[in-house]
């Protein structure tokens, strides 16, 4: 199992009680640290830091399908708020490479993300969906979202377009919900093997809101209906709005100004 325990320093040790293997965090004074820094727009918040550290000294016992005792590394996970840098919109934490304890930790992933700061400006009731994510995996393993799709060398650098998505569900019950539409899905996901500095800069185009509104019967042929920040509307089966469409339409404007 994964141990999600908040901390506000690493200086910190944390423990699962009840157990005769001491699992432990114990960064070295020295270890070599990982800088997480997000430059976060008006109107969004910083998401709180999921961290996981990785042992393969301290294993996970699991039983397979066939009955058969299966090892695996242990894993260890915390939550860390990025901390604001003085009156700036950069929040910024910084974490141990080296775990440390008699488990040897090392950190492995990180996950993290922007989200609205205040939904209901789009409306009574309306609660954040999705978007805005970001994995970054320091080592061989997948996150506990999966793998990368993009692998760099050294630092990581991210910088991208993205759009608020107003959506409305009537099946299984009423929702509307703001999200955040960008290039990649809910998650951008990277492997940074040398990184020490990750950087995420979310660009927002918060003037051009794109809305869909689904279907309110089970009917074949029927999709979600989308209008775009121009007006115009789709129904052609997807399930979030065109990016390319949406980066045209801003394109244009920004031309004619």
């Amino acid at each position: 199992m994964i141990k999600k325990t908040p901390i506000a320093l690493f200086t910190l040790l944390i423990s699962l009680s009840g157990c005769a293997q001491d699992y432990s965090l114990g960064p070295p004074t020295n270890s070599e640290l990982m800088t997480i820094t997000v430059k976060v727009p008006e109107e969004l918040e910083a998401e709180t830091l999921q961290v996981m550290y990785r042992s393969s000294t301290c294993k996970r016992i699991t039983v397979g399908g066939s009955g058969q005792r299966v090892e695996q590394d242990g894993r260890h996970g915390i939550d860390v708020q990025l901390q604001r840098q003085g009156q700036s919109d950069v929040y910024q934490t910084k974490l141990p490479m080296d775990g440390g304890g008699a488990c040897k930790w090392h950190l492995a992933n990180v996950m993290f993300g922007v989200a609205y700061a205040y939904p209901t400006r789009f409306g009574e009731g309306v609660t954040y969906g999705a978007g805005g994510g970001v994995v970054v995996i320091f080592d061989h393993n997948n996150s506990p979202r999966g793998g990368a799709d993009i692998k760099v060398d050294g630092d990581l650098v991210i910088k991208k377009d993205y759009y608020p998505w107003l959506s409305e569900a009537f099946l299984g019950g009423y929702r509307k919900q703001i999200s955040l539409v960008s290039s990649g899905g809910i998650y951008l996901a990277y492997q940074a093997l040398q990184a020490r500095n990750v950087y995420f800069e979310p660009v927002l185009h918060s003037n051009f809101v794109v809305k869909s509104e689904g279907n309110k019967i089970h009917k074949v042929g029927s999709y979600i209906q989308f209008t775009y920040p121009d007006g115009t509307t789709e129904r052609d089966g997807r399930f979030q709005p065109n990016f390319r469409k949406l980066e045209a339409i801003r394109q244009a404007v920004e031309a004619k100004r």
